[in-house]
């Protein structure tokens, strides 16, 4: 995810479920204060029947005022890629990355919304994302990603007060985030061109964020191969 994804980033709820009312929305499902860390298990399985597991660790910096554009939050994944944030009355959003081989933060060049207000079953906003498990069977290299590093998605809040099972415990009141994009690809001779489908799911809770995600990336071609990715929260401070 991202993953980086998130990861990478990688949905905000009710009035009820802020810590405080001065707070901007959804800053109690995405926590942003310095020194908070979460600790993920992100395991992803293709349709070759072969799998990875891997740990993802993002930790809260703090506020940071190296950007050009004013004062934002840094988070930083162990992978080597720091996100900044902003909240606001509009929701939470990305408004600069950086990997460690980079000299300088890549500007969004428009806010890049994690979690969007209000916090109600219906809210959408679009945000791009790009593959994470579709690759070519025989082309190097073979992720799709480096051929489409941006495909626009479109979030929408579809459920609220979900409990959610992680191996970090179990969490009430969360915000169920779906996204849902399509990318024409070459499929086979057969098939042709066709549109595959990537769909993301996010659950986001009170007081600790973001718990679980649940990543598929379907191709069932012969030219090309997909899967399904999960992260869940394993431990959080």
């Amino acid at each position: 995810m991202r993953a980086a994804f998130v990861l990478a980033p990688l949905g905000l709820a009710v009035v009820s479920l802020l810590t405080a009312c001065s707070e901007p929305p959804g800053t109690s499902l995405f926590p942003l204060d310095q020194g908070r860390s979460w600790t993920y298990r992100l395991t992803s399985e293709w349709e070759n029947n072969t799998s990875e597991r891997e740990t993802v660790v993002l930790t809260n910096v703090g506020r940071d005022s190296t950007l050009d554009s004013g004062a934002a939050f840094r988070r930083r994944s162990d992978s080597g890629i720091d996100y900044w944030l902003r909240a606001d009355a509009t929701g939470i959003y990305r408004v600069a990355t950086k990997m460690d081989v980079e000299d300088a933060p890549n500007l969004d060049p428009k806010p890049r919304y994690v979690l969007k207000a209000p916090i109600a079953v219906g809210t959408g906003w679009p945000a791009s994302t790009t593959t994470y498990l579709l690759r070519r069977r025989a082309d190097f290299p073979p992720e799709i990603r480096h051929s489409h590093p941006s495909v626009p998605m479109v979030y929408t809040v579809v459920a609220l007060n979900q409990k959610v099972e992680t191996p970090a415990g179990a969490f009430d009141g969360c915000v169920k985030v779906q996204g849902e994009a399509k990318l024409k690809l070459f499929s086979d001779p057969v098939k042709g061109w066709q549109d595959m489908p990537l769909t993301t799911l996010e659950w986001y809770c009170p007081g600790v964020g973001l718990v679980r995600v649940e990543r598929s990336e379907p191709a069932n071609s012969t030219f090309l191969m997909g899967g399904t990715m999960k992260m869940e929260l394993m431990s959080w401070h």
